[in-house]
């Protein structure tokens, strides 16, 4: 049997709309208007960069730009209708999600010791009983406050002194909660005295969990393989999800197609039978150029990006010398429905200049005017959400196209 196709314009809009980039970023952006944004989105992810803006702001203004970042800290330290915790990476999620995360809290008990014993410092695991005691009864605590005594690490970023250890292990299985944070220091308090009873007590069958995994994921998503699924919010494990899957397809709760790539190639994914039909009654997004956080949920699966729109935009990215060419943190430029380009610039706040070294426009995209005007506009925006009057840009700023490999 023939399955339907989804057109690779046609994907690209309807995933696209899924993640918020298809409309005006116009709107409120605080309150219930910020965090019904957060819903759709699924997560914001959190990341300690901060060239610009850090990547949770950025990723939330790039899609309103009236947000500023106290909204954000209101609805997590004040209203604590969010909480900050672990999908594939540190992210803030909407508060009523906790329940779902019970189960990998539980699987986290015994996996992550197995995995930090050898990576971490010897000990860690015997700390954990001292810490929690220490938070229990001394109140919230940042890294900095416990471990009296121990060597700190000199190894770089993930070089833990084991009471540190023992805080993140204890975050990671439910047992505290980010309460709040210093800068960007986390500071860990008891989960019961940061999470509402409404959000922390009811109790959801894994089976529950594994349909919500799924179905959430799917939404998120438009279309989706079953290994995508479970990769979205890292909850379930990719067997369970598979089995989700085939149970849906044999009731007729989804269906198979092809999606287009931006090659032309076609790719056997899974979605619900009103999606191609819905997706084809999508208006197409807005011409105007929008620079995106490198850890946008649109692309966090580099290999996705690449699939649907051409993007490859990965930790390292060669020409033919070979040397290195992009850097990790060079942030994709977005215009309409496609990813143009990429732009490597830096707020420096002490003169308030936004300084962009260069502009690499994809191969195949032409630097026409009406372009680059968009993306000098773009950076107007984006060098006043950072706290800067002007944009500086290097006298060679803008560069030929290049055919990379990886």
């Amino acid at each position: 049997m023939t399955l339907p196709v989804l057109p690779n314009a046609t994907a690209r809009r309807l995933f696209l709309h899924c993640h918020a980039l298809a409309e005006q970023p116009a709107g409120p952006a605080k309150g219930a208007a910020l965090h019904d944004l957060i819903n759709r989105i699924g997560f914001v992810q959190v990341d300690s960069i901060n060239t610009v803006e850090r990547a949770h702001h950025m990723i939330l203004w790039t899609r309103r730009h009236s947000y500023r970042p106290e909204a954000l800290k209101a609805l997590l330290e004040r209203d604590r209708a969010l909480w900050e915790h672990w999908t594939h990476d540190a992210s803030i999620l909407p508060a009523a999600l906790f329940p779902h995360w019970k189960h990998r809290f539980a699987a986290d008990r015994v996996r992550l010791v197995a995995r930090w014993q050898g990576w971490q410092r010897d000990g860690f695991e015997t700390k954990f009983d001292e810490v929690l005691r220490r938070v229990a009864d001394q109140g919230p605590v940042t890294s900095a406050d416990v471990g009296e005594g121990e060597a700190r690490g000199s190894g770089g970023w993930w070089d833990w002194h084991p009471s540190k250890a023992a805080l993140e292990y204890l975050w990671r299985v439910g047992e505290l909660s980010v309460t709040r944070r210093e800068g960007f220091r986390k500071v860990y308090d008891l989960t019961e005295r940061v999470l509402t009873a409404e959000h922390r007590l009811p109790e959801v069958p894994h089976a529950e969990t594994v349909a919500w995994a799924c179905n959430s994921a799917l939404d998120h998503l438009g279309f989706a393989t079953p290994t995508e699924l479970a990769a979205y919010w890292n909850a379930v494990p990719i067997m369970e999800a598979k089995a989700w899957c085939a149970e849906e397809l044999r009731r007729g709760a989804l269906i198979e197609v092809e999606v287009e790539g931006a090659d032309g190639t076609l790719r056997r994914a899974l979605t619900r039978p009103d999606t191609p039909a819905h997706a084809a009654t999508l208006g197409p997004a807005p011409a105007r150029v929008r620079i995106l956080s490198p850890f946008d949920p649109a692309l966090r699966d580099r290999n996705r990006a690449e699939r649907l729109f051409g993007f490859c935009y990965r930790i390292e990215v060669f020409v033919p010398e070979p040397r290195r060419q992009f850097g990790y943190y060079v942030f994709p430029v977005l215009q309409g429905e496609r990813l143009v380009g990429r732009v490597d610039a830096k707020a420096f706040r002490q003169d308030s200049t936004l300084r962009v070294r260069a502009f690499w426009p994809e191969t195949g995209i032409r630097a026409s005017a009406a372009r680059m005007d968009g993306l000098g506009a773009a950076l107007e925006r984006l060098a006043t959400f950072s706290g800067c009057d002007k944009v500086d840009r290097a006298p060679d700023w803008l560069r030929e196209p290049q055919l990379m490999r990886v």
